[in-house]
């Protein structure tokens, strides 16, 4: 008697569609949005736009893959929130970097309560630029925002106030630079003040308002025509990995994005404090025990407003991108019926995890 193979069922047209819009809310430097998608019978392929990366800040395209690895985590967990385990290889073809990842929609299961929180808060996630007020952050929050870097592969720490105002130092030093630099003053406004219509780039009402302390060393996209007074001691996060290469990059971009929706979940609010890290010699100060990727300034904010994103059509190729042979149907702005999904991924502790063809639980 021969044992029967269980087919795993597709997803709707309207759940791949929520799955990919949730991929899109991800940050990215600039708010430049740098991936596309391909909707294959049962896979999306997750693509880098190196149209979309800044030639200055970013030449290697390590901050592109970043933004491209968060986008990814997001993909994970909205396809475990719909009831599928994901399945990920990242940089599944050798010589092909601009192929970030194949997601594929593994067999049903049920979402923990820690994926549904961070699935509940992928919309509500946003960069705050604005002063936090100077209540701590308790030591068990740190903590799980360590354990959320660590479930990606990654190591967060807290910066004690030694380290953090050296980071902050360094942080202004690296707007030295910047201000000095025409190309870079170029490459910035090209990504920001925000024309009517447009859904990327920063929009002037993102800007962080003018410190007259000069304090914490926000970066500046433009005037601001507000100021206030930012908090004295910020509790900064310095997120870091062994290695540095693109799988690297992918893999702290997914740690990213599940720091950034832990910390949303528990009413955290987050801006990068970057700078220092796109200037090489400055990088080397700042990494620790590794390399490293990202400083965030963590606290309890007042609300912000999201910066946009492009629309759906924008981002799936066969549509803006206008590549052909196989690419999702999309219609009225949704991905149509007729192109039924498998992705995957994974999220929280329940989740299966593929990286290099290996299996494991994160």
């Amino acid at each position: 008697m021969t044992a029967r193979t269980r087919r795993i069922p597709r997803l709707s047209g309207d759940a791949v569609a929520e799955c990919l819009y949730a991929a899109m809310a991800a940050p990215s430097i600039h708010n430049t949005q740098p991936w596309f998608f391909r909707v294959r019978g049962r896979e999306v392929e997750v693509w880098t736009d190196p149209e979309r990366q800044l030639a200055l800040l970013d030449p290697t395209g390590r901050q592109m893959f970043l933004s491209v690895g968060a986008a990814v985590f997001n993909l994970r967990l909205a396809l475990l929130a719909h009831g599928r385990i994901p399945v990920l290889r990242l940089l599944p073809e050798p010589g092909r970097r601009d192929l970030a990842a194949r997601i594929q929609a593994g067999p049903t299961t049920a979402p923990s309560p820690t994926a549904a929180a961070l699935a509940a808060a992928i919309t509500r996630r946003h960069t705050n630029r604005h002063p936090f007020r100077p209540t701590a952050v308790p030591w068990p929050v740190l903590d799980e925002l360590v354990g959320a870097a660590a479930a990606e592969g990654a190591r967060l720490t807290v910066a004690d106030p030694i380290v953090r105002d050296a980071i902050l130092s360094l942080t202004r030093t690296a707007d030295g630079v910047f201000g000095q630099s025409d190309a870079y003053r170029f490459e910035l406004a090209a990504w920001t003040g925000g024309r009517p219509g447009r859904r990327d780039g920063v929009p002037a009402y993102a800007y962080p308002p003018r410190d007259p302390s000069g304090r914490l060393p926000l970066r500046h996209f433009g005037p601001s025509t507000e100021s206030a007074t930012f908090e004295r001691r910020p509790t900064l996060v310095r997120l870091t990995t062994r290695g540095d290469t693109p799988y690297d990059w992918m893999r702290a971009g997914q740690a990213l994005q599940r720091v950034l929706l832990t910390a949303t979940a528990r009413h955290l609010a987050a801006s990068p404090v970057n700078q220092a890290l796109e200037v090489a010699s400055l990088r080397r100060l700042v990494s620790s025990q590794g390399y490293a990727q990202m400083v965030l300034r963590i606290g309890y904010g007042t609300p912000s407003r999201a910066t946009p994103r492009r629309s759906l059509f924008d981002v799936l190729d066969g549509g803006a991108n206008g590549a052909s042979g196989g690419g999702a149907c999309v219609a009225g702005g949704r991905v149509s019926p007729r192109t039924p999904l498998s992705v995957g991924g994974a999220a929280a502790a329940d989740v299966v995890h593929r990286a290099g063809g290996e299996a494991h639980p994160v």
